[in-house]
């Protein structure tokens, strides 16, 4: 089969390599790709945006399956440009990827349906959200309704940071229009666990559970990023807590999605909150999310492809979806500078990876034979082991084998998993 994944950061990479281990794969395109993922699928120069650009190559090469994976061409609607060509896909439609691209779709979906989520205020107007955060429980959060790169989402520990966080939204376009209109929510506290899961509309398979490390500095301290490393699977996440999820969330989400005739059919990412009052919703994404999906795939047994297919073709109920019962870690290896400004074009050298080990390549560009930072997060380093402290050790381990100037990394990935698991 001729495969095409759209995108070029390192969850794509994770998938091209989950993919490329089906023996139905014959040749993987990555559009746009990277510079590390040109040594696992053939890169194509078409930005992961340019719907009429990926439609042309697909039909052209005769592409069998697609697998569209960022969250921007999913709201777009790749899928159903892809679809109108006969063009199998991985992925929601353009009704169903709503549920990621307006926050207000989704706090509302979950109101009406009582799935559990933090109690919150819809604003299009500032003067209003102003005047309600004179009164509003602090600390809040104030989110702007559209795709913001993962960075949409301001904890506002005092009022004065929550008002000027709707400001940069809605007066000064931080996020263009995404900020048009804001979300002011309750401020929940508890563990976070993030549950990707596979769904054909019907059934729904969760996957690892993992927990992200979003801030850039040891200790939770620093700036928000897109992630600095996962583990999986979460302690947080035990049976009792899955299986109210699944009750109270996970097939709720999928029946509420069909009742508003949006049927989703692709990756539903939840992520979630363990209150003291039990799990509520923080956030849905329409895909795979990065960096969970790099812990998270290596532990998968099943063949993707055939998972995948099912998942397209309403068949997942019948096949069968198997993780390896081991640990991952993910230690992201980022630009100094980063989540701000950072430095590009340096050269990237790697020693030679031991222990059960994949290097995910994220932000890195091919020139003159030599691999060059090009982003903030330039790769993953993910180690699988029979436990969770050794996978930690083999993933640090080869993380330090990886130079270039002003490399950096947390060094506290899986500090707060181990500790939770030691109780």
């Amino acid at each position: 089969m001729k495969v095409m994944v759209v995108g070029g950061g390192g969850r794509e990479h994770a998938i091209i390599k989950g993919l490329a281990k089906s023996p139905k794969v014959d040749v993987i395109y990555a559009l746009p790709g990277n510079g590390g993922i040109a040594a696992d699928a053939t890169c194509v120069d078409i930005g992961a945006k340019d719907l009429g650009g990926i439609r042309d190559f697909a039909v052209k090469e005769g592409i069998d399956y697609a697998v569209v994976a960022p969250d921007d061409p999913l709201a777009m609607g790749c899928v159903d440009v892809l679809q109108a060509e006969g063009i199998r896909c991985f992925g929601p439609d353009k009704k169903a990827a709503v549920i990621e691209a307006s926050k207000v779709f989704s706090k509302d979906l979950m109101k009406k349906y009582g799935i559990p989520t933090a109690a919150y205020e819809v604003f299009d107007d500032m003067a209003a959200a102003l005047e309600y955060l004179e009164t509003a429980p602090i600390p809040t959060v104030v989110k702007a309704d559209g795709l913001a790169l993962g960075k949409g989402v301001i904890i506002a520990e005092t009022r004065d940071d929550a008002k000027a966080a709707v400001r940069s939204m809605m007066e000064e376009k931080k996020f263009g229009e995404s900020g048009a209109r804001v979300v002011i929510e309750e401020f929940l506290t508890g563990p976070e666990v993030s549950v990707l899961s596979f769904t054909d509309g019907h059934a729904i398979v969760p996957m690892i559970s993992s927990q992200d490390h979003k801030r850039a500095l040891d200790g939770d301290k620093g700036l928000n990023t897109g992630g600095m490393g996962t583990v999986a699977p979460n302690p947080y996440y035990t049976e009792d807590v899955a299986a109210r999820c699944m009750e109270e969330i996970f097939l709720p989400t999928v029946k509420a999605m069909n009742a508003e005739g949006r049927p989703f059919k692709g990756c539903l990412y939840f992520g979630l909150m363990i209150t003291a009052d039990g799990p509520k919703v923080i956030e849905y994404n329409c895909r795979f999310g990065d960096p969970e999906a790099q812990v998270v795939l290596p532990l998968l047994e099943s063949d993707l492809l055939t998972v995948m297919e099912a998942v397209t073709d309403e068949k997942l109920a019948e096949t069968e979806v198997k993780f390896a019962d081991d640990f991952a870690c993910c230690v992201v290896v980022a630009s100094g500078g980063y989540p701000q400004s950072y430095k590009k074009g340096c050269e990237i050298s790697m020693g030679e990876l031991t222990g059960n080990t994949e290097v995910f390549v994220a932000g890195a560009k091919l020139e003159g034979g030599k691999l060059l930072t090009s982003g903030g997060r330039v790769l993953g380093v993910t180690s699988v082991a029979p436990t969770l402290q050794e996978a930690i050790d083999t993933a640090y381990e080869n993380a330090a084998k990886i130079t270039f100037e002003n490399a950096y990394y947390r060094t506290d990935i899986g500090a707060k998993a181990l500790k939770a698991g030691q109780k």
